[in-house]
């Protein structure tokens, strides 16, 4: 789901790729609806390739997504309701407990919260894919007796 979801650096918010044309993509806003192209030279990325960083290994944009959603019951977070930068990396810290505190800034973890209320502002409530999520293994049918 979140492929087709980009960031396109210096642009505030959040955009859905809708096409592709010559040396561009055409992106439409999230939360207005408003359609205009990205060019070569802009610095465009995919939500799909974001992890953040941890202790063990990266973690996938798409897990931490779900993981907020989970603690927030599916609203918005209020990120100055959740007070200074210590918080912050608090409450993200009941996020994902196990986070790199050296390479992950606050500024990311914020970004991050408010990358969440536009995705929720512009109806997107699921981020994994389903072709992310692991399959499940098909019941197989008891052996029959060979005679």
């Amino acid at each position: 789901m979140l492929k087709t979801i980009l960031s396109i650096s210096g642009r505030p918010g959040l955009f859905r790729l809708v096409n592709r044309g010559k040396n561009m993509l055409i992106v439409e806003s999230i939360t207005t609806g408003k359609r205009t192209p990205a060019y070569a030279h802009d610095k465009v990325i995919s939500l799909g390739d974001i992890s953040i960083y941890t202790v063990e290994d990266d973690i996938p944009l798409t897990t931490v997504l779900e993981s907020v959603k989970k603690k927030a019951n599916g609203a918005p977070v209020d990120i100055k309701a959740i007070g200074n930068d210590e918080a912050v990396r608090e409450y993200f810290a009941e996020i994902l407990p196990d986070f790199d505190r050296e390479r992950v800034y606050t500024s990311d973890i914020k970004k991050l919260l408010t990358w969440y209320n536009q995705l929720l502002e512009g109806g997107i409530t699921e981020f994994a894919d389903k072709d992310d999520a692991p399959a499940e293994e098909p019941e197989t049918a008891p052996e029959s007796e060979q005679k």
